[in-house]
């Protein structure tokens, strides 16, 4: 084909004779290239990119080892396993089958030196709740576990796991889902390894054979009914300490001064000395829902100015689509899982000055109070006020103490307390678990049938923190200001609105800056509110506030203590670079200036993008959980014009010559009739629901009658 520079070709194989068939080629950079990058740590895209301009291989330098030539083969001596990510459960009714059609939204990369170890890692990696491929809890449980093998879906690995456990034998596995059977005998083994440890004393060399397996202290604590503290206590008691590997591409053939690290049980010296007391920034681990390229935009940013600033950069993640595990990015790269665990082991062999978690989004964040408990110097705001905000609890009793509007909550400990209260602040009611990203398990309950069955999803997700119910307004907007604090005092904001009424979560809304419909009156109070609450938590860093404004009365929905979603938007839109001052605050600088951030000549929208189509039997309807899996921004000199620019961007057709119109309330079929009118100038064939096709027809606009499913047809 002549290709030059980067090239995937993918295979198929039949395991029965060895017989290979081509699938497809991609004469280009492809979502593989970056694992393979991640994996073996040489860099593609460098290479292909100086190939393009004309150089040979041996030519250019190995990054890495600066001697050898780019003119090799990777070598490895350690193994690497990627494992997707997928957040099937936020669609209502979509099937968890997988097949030859993408269905995930992100992945994880895990290193170690046996395939049990890595996938043990993998599988905490992904931040779903699970331990490892043993010691979960009764979520993981899987009732028709030979179905699902069969038929692959997104937790079939938990399937596996449960029929190893059942006794399940390792020829009828492979028979049921054709994995091969040197994949099977490796898992079998951790469940045999589990099986033992129910019985056999911890010695040293139990401890140190089981951690080689992957077992992490919490899935130990699990099995031997013990805490994790306590097993970490015997671990370093037993002296059974990970070792700190690097990743060379060369396998320790020729020396190398590598920074790109990861830590394993089999070894027998570290391959790195202790640093220079570096700052230890934690990332934002695997894509999903939620959680995407934005926040390893903030980190990518802490690091950035950190290293402005001469200060040692310690990075971790596990995330092989982000530029932060770029090893060029950090001092150190600690390519390894997002856990209490890991970050302890970090932190007491760097002898780090700090950690900063208020950049990587909810999973850092969750550290904060248990790494502050055991020590940890946490930068930036306290973890006891973190813990303030992002305890439903707690955040309610402040605003209620401050003189802050919110709308009527209480904490509920039982369905039948729930169902109580639900019915004395009348429905809708919306159900609110703690320390959870993207609004998860968060729903709107419009009787008491809905709100038993949201009150079960609430409690599986946020099992350690109070549910809190409030009252749901309706037909509210919803404000959100993004700024940054120094000591409890307001330093840096950005006011945006959403486009879409409160009830669709912020990930899934249209946001718009500056503000087009909010009053300066309306601005001014959200700022006031904003000083009150900065001021009570002694803010020093990033945070969000959400609002929702009512016939201009301001409440507050929530204040997240970190960098947001938003972050890159309004730093984008402001010109001002958010995430960049908020690490120059976590570093005791200060940052006191004046911010010009809503009279700008400009206007940017923010829309998001959706994956329906790829989904099958989802319900593409936007509620309080967030379902969006990506977003896109453009400008304009006009609201109308940011806002046309941004929707066509995220893939939105602008309808030839057909359009269903369907609006609840005479106030909203009023305020549309102009455009209505235009839509019928334009030729366009208008479609109605019922009372709607009756308002169209009563203002002269012709219009086609369709029921809803709903409504009783004569």
């Amino acid at each position: 084909l002549g290709v030059v520079g980067e090239c995937n070709i993918q295979y198929a194989l039949n395991p029965e004779n060895g017989d290979y068939r081509v699938i497809e080629v991609n004469a280009r950079l492809s979502r593989s290239s970056a694992l393979a990058s991640k994996a073996t740590g040489y860099p593609l895209a460098f290479v292909a990119a100086k190939l393009a301009l004309g150089y040979t291989l041996p030519e250019l330098k190995n990054s890495i080892t600066k001697t050898t030539t780019a003119c090799f083969e990777p070598a490895l001596d350690y193994v690497v396993l990627k494992m997707p990510r997928w957040d099937l459960n936020k669609f209502e009714n979509a099937t968890t089958n997988i097949g030859t059609e993408m269905k995930s939204v992100g992945e994880v990369m895990a290193i170690g030196r046996s395939f049990e170890e890595v996938l043990q890692k993998a599988m905490r990696m992904l931040s779903i709740g699970a331990h490892g491929f043993t010691a979960n809890n009764a979520l993981f449980k899987r009732s028709n576990y030979r179905h699902e093998i069969e038929h692959p879906t997104t937790t079939r690995i938990f399937a596996l796991a449960h029929a190893l456990r059942e006794g399940v034998t390792i020829e009828e596995l492979h028979a049921l889902s054709k994995i091969d059977k040197w994949f099977l005998e490796k898992m079998s083994n951790i469940v045999a390894c589990e099986q033992s440890l129910m019985k056999t004393k911890l010695d040293a060399d139990t401890m140190l054979a089981v951690k080689k397996l992957g077992f992490s202290d919490a899935q130990i604590a699990s099995i031997t009914k013990s805490t994790d503290e306590k097993v970490r206590a015997l671990r370093k008691k037993l002296k059974v300490l990970p070792f700190i590997k690097q990743i060379d591409t060369l396998a320790g053939e020729f020396p190398a001064k590598t920074n790109y690290l990861y830590m394993t049980y089999h070894g027998l010296e570290h391959d790195v000395r202790p640093g220079k007391r570096g700052t230890l920034v934690l990332g934002s681990g695997p894509y999903c829902i939620g959680s995407s390229v934005e926040f390893d935009w903030c980190n990518v940013q802490a690091l950035k100015r950190l290293r402005a600033e001469k200060i040692e950069t310690i990075m971790l993640n596990c995330n092989p689509e982000t530029v932060s595990t770029d090893y060029d990015e950090s001092d150190r790269l600690y390519f390894d899982e997002l856990s209490l665990e890991r970050v302890m082991d970090i932190v007491e062999f760097e002898k780090t000055r700090g950690v900063i978690v208020s950049m990587g989004g909810q999973i850092p964040n969750n550290l904060a109070l248990k790494l502050h408990k055991r020590g940890v110097k946490i930068l930036g705001t306290h973890p006891d006020n973190i813990d303030r905000a992002e305890d439903r609890h707690l955040f309610s009793k402040l605003l209620d103490k401050i003189g802050v509007h919110q709308p009527l909550w209480t904490e509920v400990t039982s369905p039948e307390q729930a169902a109580k209260i639900a019915k004395e602040m009348e429905y809708p009611v919306l159900v609110r678990p703690s320390y959870v990203l993207s609004g998860a398990a968060m729903n709107v309950a419009f009787d008491e049938e809905a709100l038993l069955k949201f009150l079960g999803r609430a409690t599986q997700v946020s099992s350690d923190h109070p549910v809190v119910i409030s009252k749901f307004m309706e037909n509210a907007r919803e404000i959100e200001i993004d700024g940054v604090a120094q000591n409890g005092e307001l330093a840096l904001y950005a006011i945006s609105e959403h486009v879409e009424n409160a009830g669709t979560h912020s990930g899934d809304a249209t946001v718009v800056l500056p503000p087009q419909r909010t009053y300066l009156e309306t601005i001014r109070r959200a700022k006031s509110i904003t000083k009150k609450v900065v001021k009570e938590l002694e803010i020093s860093g990033p945070f969000n506030m959400q609002f929702l404004a009512k016939e201009n009365q301001l409440m507050v929905i929530e204040c997240n203590v970190r960098a947001s979603r938003s972050f890159p938007f309004v730093s984008k839109v402001t010109g001002y670079n958010f995430a960049e001052k908020a690490t120059e605050v976590l570093l005791g600088k200060d940052i006191k200036a004046e911010y010009r951030t809503v009279e700008l000549d400009w206007v940017g929208v923010k829309s998001p993008q959706f994956s329906y189509g790829r989904i099958k039997g989802a319900d593409p309807i936007s509620y309080v959980e967030m379902t969006a899996t990506g977003e896109v921004a453009c400008f304009g000199d006009s609201y109308a014009e940011a806002l046309l620019k941004s929707m066509l961007a995220a893939n939105f057709r602008i309808p030839k010559k057909n359009i269903l119109v369907s609006l609840g309330g005479d106030e909203h079929k009023v305020k549309l009739l102009p455009a209505l009118q235009k839509m019928h100038e334009m030729n366009y064939k208008l479609f109605g629901t019922l009372h709607t096709a009756e308002f169209l027809k009563e203002n002269g606009i012709p219009c086609v009658l369709l029921y809803k499913i709903s409504d009783k047809q004569e």
